[in-house]
């Protein structure tokens, strides 16, 4: 029945008007051999006549495939709004549909997961989970899962990913080029790939040999969290103490809290401080200032996971793959030299 109320249209609806068999329609529909041209384009104009439409999930699913891809991901979350489109391109290159389902305050991941499961998806693909690697393998051994933009080292289910530590070195090697001395890093607390660029940033410190000035603020990957770090440097100035030149924060979303906060009180960016984010979302350059980050090919990442999934509908004895995809350093309008630097 359509939203109106009325009774759709059937296959038999169009055998009638068309005075065919229901078994010739089905092949027109299924465009198999066996009916002529002039057969096949009444049949079609009829259906269009009538508003007859095939039902192609229930023949689907009447042979035990649905050609669906689950999607579970963050509302909120700009990157998985590019990984998105990158999915649905690939999907539909590779003939299977998305669906997807959304984490939010009071809806976790396991319910998110299990209503995909329940519409009958075929294989899910988690974007940005954060789920215990055990709770993951479990998934993974129950049904077909990717994971992007996290490792799952043992785990029963392929994982997509930036190589985190190399992207973090690339920034943090631009600020210190800049002169930065003075380097603070948001933390991106349980989110996907936080501890690699937390341990990251602290290897690029020692490196330069800047420990003494290594610090890393609790935080995570929303907007929210970049603006309550912002707040607290800059409660320390207004204590006495100095503020950071750069910060390395944990996503963009992060940054971009971070850049607010900072513009609100006069902070002057890059002069004052240099931000630097990580994702490349599709917001990071649409700001007055565009963004310095470090880019993940959401595109790239995203036909990497629809194809690990279906190929693994195609063979689920594979054994666990990982795609490590190379990030790259995009060096905008919240970056430059240090002020101890530009004054010298």
């Amino acid at each position: 029945m359509d939203v109106s109320g009325k009774q759709r249209p059937t296959m038999a609806d169009v055998a009638e008007k068309a005075g065919v068999s229901r078994a010739l329609v089905s092949i027109v529909f299924r465009d198999q051999p066996g009916a002529s041209q002039e057969t096949r384009e009444r049949v079609l104009r009829v259906a269009d006549e009538i508003g007859y439409r095939p039902d192609n999930a229930a023949r689907l699913l009447a042979r035990g495939r649905s050609r669906t891809l689950g999607v579970m991901f963050t509302a909120h979350h700009t990157f998985h709004a590019d990984l998105l489109e990158g999915i649905y391109g690939e999907a539909e290159r590779l003939g299977y549909d998305v669906l997807l389902s959304a984490t939010a305050p009071g809806r976790g991941e396991s319910k998110a997961v299990e209503s995909l499961l329940g519409h009958r998806c075929e294989a899910v693909i988690l974007l940005g989970t954060d789920a215990a690697a055990a709770d993951l393998d479990a998934l993974g051994r129950r049904t077909v899962a990717v994971a992007v933009g996290r490792r799952v080292p043992g785990a029963r289910l392929d994982s997509v990913h930036s190589a985190e530590s190399k992207g973090i070195r690339q920034a943090m090697d631009h600020l210190v080029e800049l002169g930065h001395h003075r380097i603070v890093h948001i933390d991106g607390g349980r989110g996907p790939g936080s501890a690699e660029r937390r341990r990251a940033y602290r290897a690029a410190m020692r490196r330069a040999g800047l420990e003494s000035e290594l610090r890393v603020i609790p935080g995570d990957h929303t907007e929210l969290s970049g603006i309550e770090a912002g707040r607290l440097l800059l409660a320390e100035r207004d204590s006495g103490g100095r503020l950071p030149t750069a910060v390395l924060a944990g996503n963009d979303r992060c940054a971009m809290g971070l850049l607010l906060a900072l513009t609100r009180a006069g902070v002057e960016v890059p002069r004052d401080m240099s931000v630097v984010g990580y994702d490349d979302s599709h917001l990071s350059h649409l700001m007055p200032i565009g963004l310095t980050t470090v880019r993940q090919d959401a595109v790239l990442m995203a036909e990497h996971a629809v194809r690990f999934a279906v190929e693994r509908l195609d063979d689920e004895e594979l054994e666990p793959r990982e795609a490590v995809l190379e990030p790259k350093l995009v060096v905008r309008g919240t970056s430059g030299p240090a002020p101890e630097a530009a004054a010298g």
